[in-house]
């Protein structure tokens, strides 16, 4: 029965949100104020769209039953990535999922090379790894290279990745080892609940509708992905995964190689060294090893055999270059050998010495620099990645969060992902405004990253759903930009009395209240159960991050520059003022209050309607309670052992 109602609203909120945008689009804009009319009908349209796809999400809730049991004879690696976490609670982790009862190994993956770490880890019996000197000067891709490198260096069929702060149940690989059962899948992820959270949850860390009826649903389209912690990943899957990159990488860097070296040789022929006819000869060979390769790579021919035979042909005219050069060296010191320098006397004469200085002087030397261009083309048509620690690199690196790009690929590649809901790992959730903006700002950025690099729409391999449940992800975080003008509207009609509609009129309520409604419905069935009120609120409230991440994420992707990746710290941060990190939303509050005191005066003086001021009013309430959240988390002060104690009995 559920699963009908909730398909029934679904039709009923897109019909009703469809009809209200058309008429908002069609009738209801007011012009003469089209700077703040235009906007908002564009964030409505923003919102209806998200609507959308959460409802296309919950469509296929799919509620698992119970796996099959595990394999009697897999082998399993448990990897607990650590930077720079303390070491007691890295060891907590470590020796929980030391005790999983599922035989298993156990890796403490330490990308900050902590020898006491180490020295624990041997203590324990637990395996340790770091970093390879492969790495050294090399980008490291952060929890990702950490991965790679361990993948590297394990040899597990299923991996279990936990995250530091994540102890693990004894029977978490006996409740998730048989989905692998089935040969197609390779992902296995489970919710992430924090055990360090009150009930009244001020910081929103848990995640309840997510790890819930937004991860059945995705699940309902095979879209559930990869988390970063508390799932298990198929070993096969990854390093397929991994070679197809590395081919792919390849494949465009020749592509991209063949395509500029034209241009590379054209500015060869401009530099003083392409006068020499030895030079000129060896651009003209390079020119022609790279048309070759071109129409080869046009027909359809072998990648390896065309990168070889660019390689062969081109490195063999720089030794012709080269043994030349070394042959006109020697006739020069041969020559300067035979000069009688000294005279009869024995005493060098000055007027044959400078003839000899002169006549080498004069000599070109340096045919070998014009190589600088010929090594850029055999460099960018190497296989073998010089660039990276790895050539073959199975977790993606092209995002602060690999998780979800890693998980995307997966099923471009035709491989299944299962979501087992119910939590079988306890972790810790950040204690401090502070922490909690840095994990959202890098969760979103990550994603922000995904979705200009790979955006989910125009992959091969992703099915029709796939895609589009990866896309709704992606949108969410947008909403930045909307909540901006949700605060901004009210304000400016109830200062300025500008309404951004033509009027508010029975055309106006008729179409907006039932929308309102239905939505609300909506959420409430598919989260019947679960607090969803304070996701709703943090969506809203932290517009400024989720804007941060849209603008430093399409400056890293288009420009090239830094993120200025943190790694989310595991402690509770220093006390001192913490209202500083909400300064924009501190504005937006007193924004709001000024216009109600504004929309107040202004219609008691008869230049506000009523009607118009009472909808405002409502709204400005309304904004004000999203906003407040981050009052009560401003002020939070971690969660108090009478707390732990309590949720220690629940649990």
């Amino acid at each position: 029965m559920k699963p009908f109602v909730i398909r029934l609203l679904v039709v009923l909120t897109v019909i009703l949100g469809t009809n209200y945008l058309l008429w908002r689009w069609l009738d209801s804009l007011n012009w003469s104020a089209w700077w703040i009319a235009v906007p908002l009908v564009l964030a409505e349209t923003y919102s209806l769209i998200d609507v959308g796809l959460f409802g296309l999400a919950v469509w296929r809730i799919r509620e698992r039953k119970t796996p099959p049991p595990p394999p009697s004879d897999a082998t399993v690696d448990v990897f607990i990535t650590t930077y720079d976490e303390p070491l007691d609670l890295v060891m907590a982790t470590a020796l929980a999922a030391r005790d999983i009862r599922y035989p298993h190994s156990t890796w403490i993956l330490d990308d900050g090379a902590r020898p006491e770490l180490g020295e624990l880890a041997t203590r324990h019996g637990l395996g340790y790894l770091t970093r390879s000197g492969d790495w050294a000067d090399k980008p490291r891709h952060a929890k990702a290279g950490n991965l790679n490198n361990a993948l590297m260096m394990t040899q597990g069929e299923f991996l279990l990745i936990l995250d530091a702060d994540q102890i693990p149940q004894p029977d978490i690989l006996d409740k998730t080892l048989g989905y692998f059962n089935q040969r197609r899948v390779a992902l296995v992820q489970t919710p992430q609940y924090f055990s360090n959270v009150p009930s009244d949850d001020p910081l929103g860390s848990q995640a309840p509708l997510f790890y819930g009826p937004i991860q059945q649903g995705k699940d309902g389209w095979n879209a559930a992905f990869f988390c970063g912690s508390n799932a298990l990943l198929r070993r096969e899957a990854l390093m397929q995964l991994g070679l197809a990159g590395y081919v792919a990488e390849v494949d465009r860097g020749v592509h991209r190689a063949l395509a500029g070296a034209r241009g590379a040789i054209r500015k060869a022929r401009r530099s003083p060294e392409a006068a020499d006819p030895q030079v000129a000869a060896l651009l003209d060979e390079v020119e022609a090893a790279t048309d070759t390769a071109r129409e080869k790579l046009r027909s359809g021919g072998s990648l390896s055999e065309i990168t070889y035979d660019l390689r062969t042909k081109v490195e063999g005219a720089v030794r012709s270059l080269v043994a030349e050069n070394f042959a006109a060296v020697e006739s020069d010191l041969a020559e300067i050998a035979a000069m009688d320098l000294g005279g009869a006397s024995g005493t060098p004469d000055p007027d044959q010495l400078d003839g000899a200085v002169e006549r080498m002087s004069q000599r070109d030397w340096s045919p070998l620099g014009a190589l600088g261009s010929v090594q850029a083309v055999l460099d960018a048509v190497s296989v073998e990645r010089p660039d990276e620690a790895q050539p073959v690199m199975p977790l993606a690196t092209i995002s602060v969060t690999e998780d979800m790009a890693t998980s995307m690929r997966l099923h471009s590649l035709g491989w299944e992902s299962v979501y087992h809901h119910e939590v079988l790992a306890h972790g810790l959730a950040p204690e401090d405004l502070k922490t909690m903006l840095t994990q959202r700002l890098r969760w979103a950025q990550g994603t922000i990253q995904v979705m200009l690099r790979e955006n989910p729409l125009v992959q091969r391999g992703l099915k029709l759903g796939q895609r589009l449940m990866y896309f709704s992800t992606m949108w969410s975080y947008l909403s930045g930009f909307a909540a901006v003008v949700y605060f901004a509207a009210p304000v400016i009609y109830l200062t300025l009395g500008i309404l951004p509609v033509s009027s508010l009129s029975t055309d106006f309520f008729i179409r907006f209240i039932p929308f309102m409604v239905v939505n609300q419905l909506l959420f409430a069935v598919v989260g019947k159960g679960v607090s969803t009120w304070r996701g709703q609120q943090y969506s809203l409230a932290l517009f400024p991050t989720w804007i941060k991440a849209c603008t430093t994420a399409a400056r890293n992707v288009w420009l090239g520059r830094p993120l200025g990746f943190a790694v989310t710290p595991k402690a509770r941060q220093s006390e001192g003022s913490r209202w500083n990190l909400i300064v924009p939303q501190l504005a937006a509050i007193a924004l709001l209050l000024a216009a109600l005191a504004a929309g107040t005066v202004r219609l008691a003086a008869g230049l506000n309607e009523p009607i118009g001021t009472l909808v405002n009013v409502a709204w400005v309430i309304f904004d004000l309670l999203i906003l407040s959240v981050l009052v009560k988390a401003v002020r939070y002060k971690g969660f108090t052992p009478e707390e732990r104690n309590v949720d220690a009995v629940h649990r």
